[in-house]
C-alpha cells in the first residue's frame, strides 16, 4: 500500500499537483494530515477533496474549523478524527486538531482530551495520522522550542507504532526513525511540499515536491 501524504494546504489549491505527483509514484490513496482550510470556509475542503482521484483517508487541523470541516472529509472520504480504520491490513489510528497554541486556533484540545481521544483507539504496530507532532520529534519551531504534544508522545512509547504521520510545524518537515517507529513531517503542501510512505514489505517514507505550474 503506497500513501501520498498531505498536510497543511492552508486553502492553496494543489489538487491537480497532488493528482499528478500521485500518478507519478504509483499512490493508491491520499492521506491528508489536516489545516486544509486557512480557518474556512468548510466549503472549501469539500471542493478540494471532492477533486482528488484516489481514496482520502484525513483529519481535519487546529485551523480547520472542526466540526463542518469533519463533515466535508466524510462527505468525500473517510474522517479518521477519533477514529481506527483498517485499511488493507493496516490499522490507522487517527486525531486532528492540536494541542494548545499561543494563537487559539479554532481546533485545539487539552493534552488530557489528546489522551483520552487516542488511548481507546491504540494498538501496537498502528500508523497514526495525527495533525499535531508527538513532544520533542519533528516540532521544533523556528524559535528552537519544541511544541508537540506531551499526550501524544506518551502513548508512542508506550504502544510503539509502526509509523507516526503528523503536521503542524511547517518547518519541521522531516523523517525519522526511532526505537522502531518511522515518524514523517512531509511539510507543508501550500509550500510546494509532500511525502510518500509505503507500506510494502515493511514501513519507507520519501520526502516529495508538488509539480510546478506547466
Amino acid at each position: 500500500m503506497r500513501f501520498l501524504i498531505l498536510s497543511d494546504i492552508h486553502g492553496r489549491d494543489v489538487a491537480e499537483k497532488a493528482k499528478r505527483l500521485a500518478r507519478e509514484q504509483g499512490a493508491d490513496a491520499f492521506i491528508i494530515l489536516g489545516d486544509i482550510t486557512h480557518f474556512g470556509p468548510a466549503s472549501w475542503a469539500g471542493e478540494f477533496l471532492s477533486r482528488l482521484d484516489l481514496p482520502v483517508y484525513a483529519v481535519p487541523g487546529n485551523c480547520d474549523p472542526p466540526e463542518l470541516v469533519s463533515r466535508e472529509i466524510e462527505a468525500h472520504g473517510t474522517l479518521l478524527h477519533g477514529r481506527k480504520v483498517n485499511v488493507d491490513g493496516h490499522a490507522l489510528v487517527g486525531l486532528g486538531g492540536s494541542n494548545p497554541t499561543i494563537f487559539e486556533t479554532p481546533f485545539e484540545m487539552e493534552e488530557a482530551d489528546i489522551e483520552s481521544a487516542l488511548r481507546p483507539l491504540m494498538e501496537k504496530g498502528a500508523i497514526m495520522v495525527l495533525h499535531a507532532p508527538p513532544q520533542g520529534i519533528n516540532d521544533r519551531i523556528s524559535t528552537g522550542l519544541h511544541v508537540g504534544s506531551e499526550a501524544i508522545l506518551r502513548l508512542v512509547d508506550e504502544y510503539r507504532p509502526r509509523v507516526v504521520l503528523s503536521g503542524h510545524i511547517h518547518e519541521a518537515r522531516g523523517i525519522l526513525e526511532k526505537d522502531g517507529t518511522l515518524f514523517v513531517n512531509p511539510g507543508a503542501a501550500k509550500e510546494g511540499h509532500a511525502a510518500l510512505l509505503d507500506l510494502d514489505g515493511g514501513q519507507r517514507a520519501t520526502m516529495l515536491e508538488l509539480p510546478g505550474d506547466d
